[in-house]
């Protein structure tokens, strides 16, 4: 199957970034195994010009059988790139976190990541490929309630650094890709459901906390709906699969070049203040 065309696997493929990646690859002529995890969406892909695989990075028999699959469509040779794409996000203040929703965000943003860079990282290895890891700008900073996925984001964005530093004698480049604010269906799983978070902690949590995760989630969502098309973050990975000089990382999307320097160049006091007043929370003396 492989021809001689550019081979590439995108994880997470049936919706917003990976989705919008898998179709600008097969369109530019790319063999593309898009994975997915439920059989509908699998169906669905096969009318795409892509290859589907149903894999779930939380199950570690799927990754395993996913990177054979590919294997098998190759014919011997191996792939031009692995891009990292799956992930989910959860609102959840720290301290009322219940640790099966910590567990799985982990599972799912880092451990499942891993799991599947080492699934196919001999056959990226074979052909001197590429891996992109897709993260987050909330990798730079610290945001209220959102900790579960910039925590697990940032254990795998660092995985990622230190794997670009073990490959890169090999000749296999691993390239980071924070998105800032990209409108996805994602953002109505993560944003959409906030009276349901709310109704699931404990009463004391829920008034200590409930109108402020409202004030956060309110101002969140609006900024992810406005947000940048997936396809700009598309457009990015394919260039730093294709790119003879690629960056280390790639900020991308609306907001995203901003939140990352502003850590950096601000006092982090004066930083604080500065997200609690965008997100419409009042400080105590």
């Amino acid at each position: 199957m492989s021809e001689n065309r550019k081979t590439v696997v995108i994880t997470g493929a049936s919706s917003g970034i990976g989705r919008a990646c898998a179709s600008l690859m097969s369109s530019g002529g790319w063999l593309v195994f898009a994975t997915v995890r439920k059989t509908g969406d699998r169906d669905r892909l096969r009318s795409e010009n892509v290859y589907p695989v149903i894999m779930d990075v939380q199950d570690a028999s799927t990754v395993s059988a996913a990177a054979e699959e590919v294997a098998s469509q190759l014919d011997g040779s191996g792939l031009d790139g692995l891009v990292n794409v799956a992930g989910i996000g959860m609102v959840r203040p720290i301290e009322y976190a219940p640790m099966a929703d910590v567990r799985e965000i982990f599972e799912i943003n880092c451990f499942g990541q891993l799991a599947t860079i080492q699934a196919f990282s001999a056959l990226v290895r074979k052909k001197r490929g590429r891996i992109v890891n897709i993260t987050t700008v909330g990798v730079n900073l610290a945001i209220p309630f959102g900790g579960l996925l910039n925590s697990s984001k940032s254990a795998f964005a660092m995985l990622s650094d230190t794997l670009r530093l073990e490959l890169r004698p090999f000749g296999v480049r691993v390239i980071a890709v924070e998105p800032g604010s990209i409108s996805t269906p994602a953002v109505d799983k993560t944003l959409g459901n906030l009276e349901e978070v709310i109704s699931r902690l404990p009463a004391e949590a829920q008034q200590r906390y409930g109108e402020m995760i409202r004030s956060v989630g309110r101002r969140g969502l609006e900024m992810e709906k406005n947000g940048s098309s997936p396809d700009v973050v598309a457009t990015t990975v394919l260039r730093a699969l294709t790119s003879s000089r690629p960056r280390i990382r790639y900020r991308v999307g609306k907001h995203a070049r901003l939140l990352a320097s502003l850590p950096r160049i601000l006092p982090e006091s004066l930083f604080d203040s500065i997200r609690l007043k965008m997100l419409g929370l009042t400080q105590s003396a």
